[in-house]
């Protein structure tokens, strides 16, 4: 079956630490935590580790190329780990301009929505029948500046929702790694 990856997309730096584009990253942490896992490994310009999550072994991977080469760290990653299944070994978690905050979608597959990490995987995978979870970050008022909205902290006020769909966030994962995508698109989407 080979390795499975499940890759949360962020840019490195304490400046973005608590972007709405990191969600990626801190569904990763999370997730590390709660299995006991630590991200210090650094291989394929990522920070990595294996950790074992619903009773499957995975490589939970955040790279720190800046989102816009997210691709090439997973490209650099399959190789080195002979990972010769297809892109279905491969969950990407990511921030979604177009869904409200505190959502969350699960999907088989899908274009990359405008978002410059889904864009590089796909193009690095040369397919785009990858598993995303997607965290929604939708504002709640008219934006003029897309980037400068998504490179932003999140408002304290938002922290502790933010909380709660990583929450949830760590239990979809759970399930598609358990049960399937089906499975989980049917209990969180």
């Amino acid at each position: 079956m080979g390795t499975r990856f499940v890759v949360g997309l962020g840019n490195p730096g304490a400046e973005y630490e608590w972007s709405r584009h990191n969600l990626g990253f801190m569904l990763i942490d999370r997730i590390a935590a709660d299995a006991g896992a630590q991200l210090k490994r650094r291989e394929c310009q990522a920070l990595v580790a294996g950790a074992v999550v619903a009773g499957e072994r995975v490589l939970l991977v955040k790279p720190q190329t800046y989102m816009n080469l997210s691709g090439e760290t997973l490209k650099c990653l399959r190789t080195k780990y002979g990972s010769d299944g297809g892109a279905e070994q491969v969950i990407v978690i990511s921030d979604d301009l177009a869904l409200p905050l505190g959502t969350i979608r699960i999907r088989p597959r899908g274009s990359a929505g405008g978002h410059n990490g889904l864009k590089s995987i796909i193009a690095a995978l040369g397919s785009d029948e990858f598993t995303r979870l997607r965290i929604g970050i939708q504002p709640d008022h008219e934006i003029g500046d897309t980037k400068s909205f998504v490179l932003d902290a999140i408002p304290r006020s938002q922290r502790k929702q933010v909380e709660e769909v990583l929450a949830r966030s760590a239990e979809a994962l759970q399930v598609v790694l358990r049960d399937g995508v089906d499975k989980a698109m049917s209990l969180y989407n």
